[in-house]
């Protein structure tokens, strides 16, 4: 997404879609059977704030190597802008026998140049399935968002405040995204022949016979199990499988009760941005939140389950300086660490290390390995 940070602005979109609820949908539900048939990882392929955090092909390499054999995860979600990129990770992701979802979320340019982006990922993804490799589309991630013209605003920054402060007409807002999840999906099915799904925020209405999968940016919070059934319940009376394309937390403690809204403890006012006040960091609470969760899912016998996100690498872990630890407020799996080694290559930067989540989804995903 062009200058877009996923992570800043992954709870809007549902405020601006709480007004459009769900549709009853027709009865019916995923397959009785338990467990999920893809589990995973999301992995961004921006182009980073600075040199250093950016996209590298080597990186890359390391990164799903971890992605299939450390985390055992047996499939993994490319998300980004730039065709070279995403088809690049996909290969790779194919070549280490993980199944691919392709997601392009090129955003805040006119809708002409998101729908060619979209074609033209679209075809890479149809080149891979014809050579074998299993592949999903997603034909983009809350619309709401990072489409131009949907809610008003001439960037994504002011389409979130619109949203936040309802400014917006929620009639209009419904129309226009039902339009153009239309021509997204006629675009998809135009250059792609396998299964076709949208990343929607919760509550987000969406015409679902478009799809062959629901698919869900999930960042719900309950204190008992049963309500997660009965929340999640509502996307399986569509007759689809029911593919979860982000679930996750932040880094402290109190961030699953925050969900998508976690990324909010930072103060970006300040220069450089700072933590607020009173946030402690808490690797446990992110573990446990990501691995309840997914239980809830795998009972269900939902599809699929990607974490959001593997790593950030513009918000690094700093242990020593906790009110400048970015990688509390970060979602990812992993934290950046700055390298500060004597020797470290310049242009390197940084490495990441495990966090508990990273472990804990190991053991959770490596069950079904055996």
């Amino acid at each position: 997404m062009q200058g877009i940070s996923r992570a800043r602005f992954l709870g809007m979109a549902a405020a601006g879609t709480a007004a459009a609820v769900l549709p009853a949908g027709r009865a019916g539900a995923t397959a009785g059977r338990r467990g999920l048939t893809y589990r995973g990882a999301v992995y961004e392929v921006a182009d980073g704030e600075t040199p250093g955090t950016g996209w590298s092909a080597r990186r890359m390499r390391g990164d799903l190597r971890a992605l299939a054999h450390d985390l055992h995860a047996n499939s993994v979600k490319i998300t980004g802008d730039g065709v070279e990129r995403l088809a690049a990770t996909a290969t790779e992701a194919a070549e280490r026998g993980l199944h691919v979802w392709l997601e392009p979320t090129l955003g805040d340019v006119p809708e002409r140049d998101i729908l060619d982006h979209l074609a033209e990922t679209g075809r890479c993804a149809e080149r891979l399935r014809r050579q074998g490799a299993g592949v999903h589309l997603s034909v983009g991630c809350e619309f709401v968002l990072y489409v131009p013209g949907i809610v008003p605003g001439a960037n994504a920054q002011e389409r979130v405040e619109n949203l936040l402060n309802g400014t917006f007409d929620p009639v209009t807002t419904a129309r226009r995204l039902h339009r153009f999840t239309a021509r997204a999906a006629g675009v998809g099915r135009s250059v792609f022949r396998g299964r076709l799904t949208y990343a929607a925020a919760q509550d987000e209405d969406v015409d679902w016979g478009l799809f062959d999968l629901v698919g869900l940016d999930y960042y719900g919070f309950f204190r008992h199990r049963d309500a997660y059934v009965r929340d999640l319940a509502r996307y399986t009376r569509f007759g689809k499988p029911v593919a979860v394309m982000e679930f996750g937390c932040c880094t402290f403690e109190g961030a699953p009760e925050r969900g998508g809204m976690g990324w909010d403890v930072v103060d970006y006012g300040k220069e450089p941005p700072e933590i607020k006040e009173g946030v402690v960091r808490s690797e446990r609470a992110q573990a446990a939140y990501l691995t309840d969760v997914l239980s809830v899912f795998e009972s269900m016998g939902l599809y699929s389950a990607m974490a959001y996100t593997f790593v950030t690498p513009d918000a690094p872990h700093r242990p020593r300086d906790p009110r400048h630890d970015l990688d509390t407020a970060s979602y990812s799996l992993v934290k950046a660490v700055e390298d500060r080694r004597p020797g470290a290559p310049e242009a390197a930067g940084w490495h990441w290390e495990p966090k508990e989540s990273f472990r804990a989804l190991a053991r959770q995903y490596a069950r079904h390995c055996r």
